[in-house]
């Protein structure tokens, strides 16, 4: 029997989201997960994994479903160094995943921002960094191990079962309990990384080329201002220059996180104040270089608390709606004390990316805690939708199937998948329901 079964209500990391399942339980490998997968269905319960809670969405919503949690699945499998390949069960952090490729000289190409994630829930929601060559995290797949519904432990690759790995390598929880991955490594490297302030129109004139340049680009820009923070991470081959150590902190923890909260506290009880707040804001970020592990380059604490609605637009409509969002937000009476972040992806091939097929920019607005909306980010959502914007599947938006068929050229393979797979319908919700429909 899987161990740790217990009962309580579940909330994500935003607090915006929460559930209380029939029961939770914390399976040991992909048989334990396979029995629970059986006993569920037998009882005619439904199944829902979960990772850190780092969806703004309800995708990992159990409601009074059995809910699968991945402590216990944290195992390092294997690591071919020849392959280039390292397999992990899902439940392991990015955080430990990173420290233990560091430890053998070997990396991730690309990632997000953040690194308390599961490698599990950060692949099915389809996390990304920026990169004008390397894509998500879901595109550094090489295999996956999935439990279905019927409770068979299969895995794919793109020569074995190669119709579930297009669809298992981002499949939303829709097919299954995913209980490990393989993962494309590369030898370990160093980024050089290179912050700077610019002017909006500044950083829109030159966008095409920072975004080509450079390996890794992308910009926050402050609403009610004209300030962006401009960050171009490129390879270097040393040697290392980090940070020092209290400059670190000053600026990544307590300047980013401990004053960032207090600041943001004072706009959500005066948001008359927060145009003045972002301007001081805006030129508090100073030009700083420095070079270090890719991944401590890549990361960063994220300890204030919000909400975030993102969409990836095409990369030749970018520009257009980034005016077309500050000319909104000017002529708005909101007050948006969060910056608006822009990064970038090539097109990849996977089923349900917001890349697939296209270049793409995303383009993310943020409400810290307890901030009313005011129709933000429903207005935000508006304008992106009139480009062609894709939702991030972890983070907040109003789409359903009929929208996202049309966005998506492979949507109906993906749902043709979950048919054959999980025909009964064992790992929906209502958020599964609302985007991949009945």
């Amino acid at each position: 029997m899987p161990h740790g079964t217990t009962t309580g209500t579940w909330s994500n990391w935003a607090g915006n989201q929460t559930a209380r399942p029939a029961r939770a339980v914390a399976p040991g490998s992909a048989e334990e997960i396979a029995e629970t997968v059986r006993r569920a269905a037998e009882q005619g319960q439904r199944v829902k994994a979960v990772g850190s809670g780092h969806s703004f969405t309800a995708i990992a919503s159990a409601g009074d479903a059995v809910l699968v949690r991945p402590d216990a699945l944290t195992a390092v499998r294997s690591l071919d160094r020849e392959a280039g390949t390292v397999t992990v069960e899902s439940g392991l952090p990015l955080s430990r995943l990173n420290r233990l490729l560091a430890a053998a000289g070997l990396s991730l190409t690309n990632m997000g921002d953040i690194e308390v994630q599961t490698v599990a829930g950060a692949t099915s929601t389809g996390t990304h960094g920026t990169g004008r060559d390397s894509g998500s995290l879901a595109a550094q797949i090489r295999a996956v191990e999935i439990v279905l519904a019927d409770g068979s432990i299969r895995t794919c690759s793109p020569t074995e079962d190669p119709e579930l790995f297009q669809g298992a390598r981002l499949g939303l929880g829709a097919l299954g309990v995913v209980s490990a991955l393989t993962f494309a490594v590369e030898p370990a490297f160093l980024l050089t990384a290179h912050e700077k302030p610019m002017r909006f129109d500044e950083v829109l004139a030159g966008f095409d080329d920072l975004a080509s340049v450079n390996e890794h680009f992308e910009f926050y820009w402050f609403p009610h201002t004209d300030l962006c923070t401009t960050k171009r991470n490129n390879r270097s081959p040393g040697p290392a220059a980090p940070l020092p150590g209290f400059r670190a902190w000053l600026d990544d923890d307590f300047l980013s996180n401990t004053v960032w909260e207090g600041v943001c506290r004072v706009g959500r009880r005066f948001p008359a104040a927060i145009p003045t707040i972002a301007q001081v804001a805006g030129r508090a970020w100073s030009e700083r270089t420095y070079t270090d592990t890719a991944y401590k380059v890549f990361t960063s604490p994220r300890k204030v608390r919000f909400i975030e609605m993102e969409y990836a637009v095409p990369r030749e409509a970018a520009t257009t709606v980034l005016r077309e969002l500050k000319a909104l937000v000017e002529r708005s009476d909101w007050r948006i004390s969060f910056p608006v972040e822009v990064r970038v992806a090539p097109a990849d091939d996977l089923w349900l990316s917001t890349a697939s097929g296209r270049d793409s920019v995303y383009i993310a607005v943020h409400l810290y805690r307890g901030t009313a909306d005011s129709g933000y980010f429903t207005e935000v959502e508006r304008l992106m939708t009139a480009h062609q914007g894709r939702p991030h599947w972890g983070k907040l938006h109003t789409r359903d199937a009929e929208y996202l068929a049309g966005a998506y050229p492979h949507f109906g393979d993906f749902t043709a998948l979950r048919d054959k797979v999980d025909p009964g319908r064992v790992f929906a919700n209502d958020y599964l329901r609302r985007v991949l429909g009945d």
